[in-house]
């Protein structure tokens, strides 16, 4: 942020280091800030990083004009696919409780007796049938944060608040991360919950703060467009690789455990047959024409770690000289995943140059 000054003409000079979305300021505003990808671009991009295909979108979902309206659109589908969850009836488990009353149900607390065998009753154990479970939790936290983020319009917002109060009675709100909706277990009773929770954690990772409202009346909503690439590339990969080939997001490799030095490495290419690494790839969502020094050095440090030869740069645009270099015995080339046009013919046209290379 630059001050007011003649260099900036009297005026406020913001710059947005790779961020996109709305935030609010305490005047009432809100800042807008505007990808330079196009939006149905830029929606297909969330559809891939976070395992948002199978939610079944609205034909013209990527016909919003603006990232607030892809947030608005998204937002109903979510509330339109809770208040279908809720008229099938939202999924239900047995949880312990504690019985003090004044007969014995359920397991008797065979410790609690030994200690107080005096207690009549003894104290239970009983199992109990309730929809108070986590995964209605996280679907009641995102609903109460969306309610509260300030960018769905009347029509939207109405969906969102019935949906809402079919939850508010019925479980606790505490709040959940993002990291909550990933990783979880489903069966035949709840596996539809999966897509909600994909949706749940698109909200949760671009609405803030987590845990309060502080004092603005709205939430921002923000994109990182550095992250958004690294996740876009790595699912895009995830989908479109050859059966014998897989790759790894943010591997971790200890450098020195003594010292606790380690690397998050990008994108990390397997060899299923053999376990061999064939290549690190590294996202850089800039338009610079030349690598960085400390890039080449970041992407080297990464292949000889793993005691590869092959590293990769991509970006987000195709660049009219061809970058091929050797850093010691590591071979980097720049790759190219332009985000304009078709997304897939580009992944596509990227992941042949990256097979011919190798």
């Amino acid at each position: 942020m630059e001050f007011p000054s003649p260099k900036t003409q009297g005026g406020w000079e913001l710059r947005a280091l790779g961020w996109v979305g709305t935030i609010p300021l305490p005047s009432g505003l809100m800042l807008h800030i505007a990808p330079k990808v196009e939006i149905s671009n830029l929606f297909r991009m969330l559809e891939y990083a976070y395992h948002l295909r199978s939610v079944r979108f609205l034909d013209d979902l990527i016909h919003c004009e603006d990232l607030p309206e892809v947030y608005e659109q998204l937002a109903l589908i979510l509330a339109r696919k809770v208040l279908e969850r809720s008229r099938k009836g939202f999924h239900r488990a047995f949880v312990s409780q504690r019985s003090d009353g004044h007969c014995v149900r359920g397991r008797i607390e065979l410790n609690d007796l030994a200690r107080r065998p005096w207690a009549v009753p003894p104290r239970c154990q009983i199992q109990r049938s309730t929809v108070d479970v986590e995964d209605n939790q996280i679907l009641a936290w995102t609903l109460y944060t969306i309610a509260h983020s300030g960018l769905c319009g009347p029509r939207s917002h109405t969906v969102v608040g019935r949906a809402w109060r079919t939850l508010r009675n019925a479980v606790t709100l505490k709040p959940f991360s993002p990291a909550d909706c990933v990783q979880r277990s489903y069966h035949r009773m709840n596996q539809d919950y999966a897509p909600l929770h994909a949706l749940c954690r698109f909200f949760l990772a671009h609405s803030g703060p987590q845990h309060e409202r502080g004092d603005h009346p709205t939430l921002p909503f923000l994109v990182h467009m550095d992250r958004l690439f690294e996740q876009f590339v790595a699912a895009w990969f995830s989908t479109h690789l050859p059966e014998h080939l897989a790759i790894r997001a943010q591997q971790r490799v200890d450098v020195d455990r003594r010292t606790h030095v380690y690397f998050n490495i990008d994108l990390v290419l397997y060899d299923l047959g053999t376990g061999q690494v064939l290549g690190v790839l590294d996202t850089k969502y800039k338009d610079a024409e030349r690598p960085s020094s400390e890039d080449l050095a970041q992407l080297v440090a990464y292949a000889q770690s793993l005691s590869c030869r092959r590293a990769f740069l991509i970006y987000p645009l195709a660049f009219e000289q061809p970058f091929d270099i050797h850093v010691g015995d590591v071979r980097i080339q720049r790759l190219a995943f332009p985000l304009s046009g078709d997304l897939d013919h580009n992944g596509h046209r990227m992941l042949a140059s990256l097979l011919e290379s190798m």
